[in-house]
């Protein structure tokens, strides 16, 4: 049976007098090219039909690409905010791809455009906000929140991928994403890397041998 995210977590936090509570996310921390990107999403609680206006929505994961697709419009007329923020591939490089993550989810709370009172995150503790979280294992399984999050995130990375993959088109980056994929491994070997590959994973190093390899800065 596949879970279905509610929204008692948001439900106990608003119970404790906390009003505006973000969902979070990301996409893309274990591709091999391309940013992280995370989404926020702050859902009108007081809404009486919102579980129903939400009815789908699930962890990213879960979903078809079409369903994904389907469902973001909705998730961006419901909710009360939504934010996105990226951390580029050379930030990755640069910063290790948890800081580039939490980087990533600092932006996307700060497009929010309301100041949160506590986030609700997918197993990201995010020790250097001073706001309540609550970092859940499988949290986009289990929060409605971040589960919306989890689209927003899903959606705005694939489709910046598939943009991606016109300004290099050896490498499959609107299949694949921009993951280890045979067909990925296979255009790295032949065709070496691109500007937005990230060079200080390990995988990539591997895959292109000792000469590529060059140290984050």
């Amino acid at each position: 049976m596949i879970p279905q995210p509610d929204l008692a977590y948001e439900f106990a936090l608003h119970d404790r007098g906390l009003a505006a509570i973000a969902g979070l996310d990301e996409a893309g921390r274990g591709a091999w090219a391309g940013p992280v990107v995370a989404g926020a999403v702050i859902l009108p609680l007081d809404r009486f039909d919102l579980a129903h206006a939400l009815d789908g929505v699930n962890d990213s994961k879960l979903l078809a690409p079409e369903k994904r697709a389907a469902l973001l419009p909705v998730i961006l007329e419901v909710a009360a905010a939504s934010g996105i923020g990226y951390a580029t591939h050379a930030e990755i490089d640069a910063l290790g791809i948890v800081p580039a993550t939490r980087l990533a989810m600092r932006r996307a709370l700060d497009a929010l455009g309301i100041a949160p009172d506590c986030l609700l995150t997918d197993a990201m503790p995010m020790p250097e906000l001073a706001l309540p979280c609550t970092s859940l294992i499988k949290g986009d399984q289990k929060s409605l929140s971040i589960a919306a999050a989890s689209i927003i995130a899903k959606v705005t990375r694939d489709r910046f991928m598939g943009e991606m993959a016109e300004s290099f088109p050896h490498y499959g980056f609107e299949v694949h994403k921009g993951y280890g994929t045979a067909l990925h491994r296979h255009a790295l070997r032949t065709f070496g890397p691109c500007p937005a590959h990230r060079m200080s994973f390990a995988p990539l190093r591997e895959v292109l041998g000792s000469d590529h390899e060059r140290t984050p800065e």
